[in-house]
């Protein structure tokens, strides 16, 4: 590794933002960073050695510095063990341990307090409510002080941390505990933490694949009258389609999901007598597809195809038990090798393998009623697991087709659409174009992976399922509407792009959006904003091209 002098390189200097160093990862697998109630964890671990001389305005980095500036950062040299060392906390078993015990100890004193008081409303006379009063607000004021105790020992502030030597080391200002000064810092990080917004946790798949960030109940009246109207739109012997898609632009509810998107995909017919014999009909197709080339998948010319299938295929939404289970990656490693010899123009691309997911819950979703995240497969009946199979193939099948030239040599169709995502920013939104052209930030960059995964990786499941439900419900949904969604989803995030001030952090932001928490309301107004695009700029191209 090449040293200058003994100085080290960029990208062991600046530890923040440089590939392969320890990140705040945000978005839609993983639970955002809150840089409020970490604030203290920043200063004290991650904060890099300031550089710029005073009074002169950092440089921003371009793409080409960047790149050229860490060109060795992953050279193999005896200093490699410094990586080590970034990624340790110095954080002290014993202050970890205290902590834990004190959080412990307030919980159960303001339980036993509260019960006390349950218990003192319901026994004292009535003309001791008023002293009662002023002794609650007593008891709740006490409250207030342990909490905010807690909370302050909780952010493991530059207090708490210990030293090389694992002492604790006392703050810069010597202020003896229980000080002024350090009960209004407690009392400040309390209530930073009290003006968050709360925010219900929310399975990443949810129960009924509908569940809203606000907790609002499953089923409301409203939802209800829509669940009729789609059953008395099904029970007819001839299903009207477009009815139906207006119907499910809007969503549409679990019950009847499954049923609507065979229907909307073109895999069942509208006629309701010819169903049944349809679905025996390709489900019988697809297993003689298995049985006819399965085996042939450790052939020479078929290995390359089932090794990079069987390498993706755990990646796929790591973090939802349900994908972990060996019955179901099986089931997916089968779908995903017939569909790749059977189009041959394209074969596999990665990718493709998150495109199965979607169809699969669904489909799981139309034989149980439990939550479906940590649902074991191996409890349904072999016949139940089959159907799903099948089913999941040939709706998966049909979606590709509209998008094949998305995973054909080159991709030419995932070029096209962030080409056209490009123009149409520049028009809807020319600071933020500007923005992200001024410090080098290429749409291909972070769009084709919106494009090539239909934006899978940016959305929690529940969240896609939701959009999926409008993309069946429009003319080429998958195709063209997608391409308003992206739009839509990019300005959506028009002050953070903008408050990002280099080519790494706008990088870092546009590959770890922070939509973990996002629900049916966030969808239905990003699919709003989207159809707003469309009707504007769809019919009238010259509008977004220079």
């Amino acid at each position: 590794m090449s040293s200058d002098g003994g100085k080290k390189q960029f990208w062991k200097r600046n530890t923040a933002k440089v590939p392969g160093s320890i990140q705040h990862v945000y978005g839609a697998q993983h639970p955002p960073f809150d840089p409020l109630l970490h604030a203290n964890l920043i200063k004290a671990g991650n904060k890099p050695p300031s550089t710029s001389t005073p009074g002169k305005p950092k440089k921003a980095t371009t793409f080409q510095e960047f790149e050229s500036i860490t060109s060795d950062a992953w050279d193999v040299g005896d200093d490699d063990d410094e990586l080590l060392a970034m990624a340790a906390q110095n954080l002290n078993i014993e202050v970890v341990m205290e902590t834990a015990n004190k959080v412990i100890e307030n919980h159960s004193k303001l339980q036993e307090r509260r019960q006390q008081q349950q218990l003192d409303e319901v026994f004292e006379p009535e003309e001791k409510e008023e002293e009662e009063g002023h002794e609650e607000d007593e008891n709740e004021q006490e409250e207030e002080e342990e909490a905010a105790e807690t909370t302050a020992e909780l952010s493991f502030s530059t207090e708490r941390l210990p030293h090389r030597d694992s002492r604790l080391v006392k703050s810069h200002s010597e202020a003896p505990i229980g000080s002024p000064k350090e009960m209004i810092g407690e009392r400040a990080a309390l209530q930073r933490q009290q003006s968050l917004p709360h925010r219900p946790v929310i399975p990443l798949v949810a129960r009924m694949a509908d569940q809203n960030t606000s907790g609002t109940p499953a089923m409301t009246e409203r939802e209800a009258s829509r669940l009729d109207k789609f059953r008395q739109l099904l029970a007819g012997p001839n299903t009207d389609l477009e009815e139906l898609r207006k119907l499910s632009w809007s969503g549409i509810p679990r019950q009847v999901r499954p049923i609507t998107w065979k229907l909307l995909s073109g895999y069942l017919p509208a006629n309701a007598e010819r169903r049944a014999s349809t679905l025996q009909r390709k489900r019988q197709e697809y297993f003689g597809f298995i049985e006819q080339y399965y085996d042939s998948r450790n052939d020479e010319h078929h290995q390359d195809t089932y090794r990079q299938i069987h390498i993706d295929i755990p990646r796929t939404n790591p973090l939802i038990p349900l994908f972990q289970q060996a019955s179901v990656q099986e089931i997916f490693e089968r779908i995903l090798f017939i569909w790749a010899i059977r189009h041959p123009a394209s074969g596999y691309v990665q990718g493709i393998n998150d495109l199965v997911t979607p169809f699969f819950v669904v489909y799981v979703f139309e034989y149980i009623e439990e939550e479906v995240e940590n649902f074991d497969v191996s409890s349904l009946q072999e016949e139940v697991l089959r159907n799903i199979e099948a089913d999941s193939f040939w709706c998966m099948s049909r979606l590709l087709d509209g998008i094949q030239d998305n995973y054909t040599f080159a991709q030419p169709g995932i070029q096209r659409k962030v080409k056209a995502l490009e123009e149409l920013v520049s028009r809807i939104d020319e600071t933020v174009h500007r923005h992200m052209q001024h410090y080098e930030v290429e749409y291909l960059q972070f769009a084709f992976r919106w494009m090539n995964n239909l934006l899978m990786r940016e959305l929690p499941l529940r969240c896609t399922i939701r959009l999926w439900d409008t993309y069946q419900a429009e003319p080429e949904g998958f195709s063209h509407f997608h391409l308003y969604v992206c739009a839509a989803f990019l300005v959506r995030w028009r002050k953070e792009i903008l408050e990002e001030k280099d080519f790494q952090g706008l990088m870092i932001l546009l590959q770890n959006l922070p939509t973990m928490h996002w629900g049916n309301e966030e969808v239905s107004v990003l699919l709003a904003e989207a159809y707003r695009l469309k009707f504007a700029f769809a019919d009238a191209p010259n509008h977004y091209k220079r």
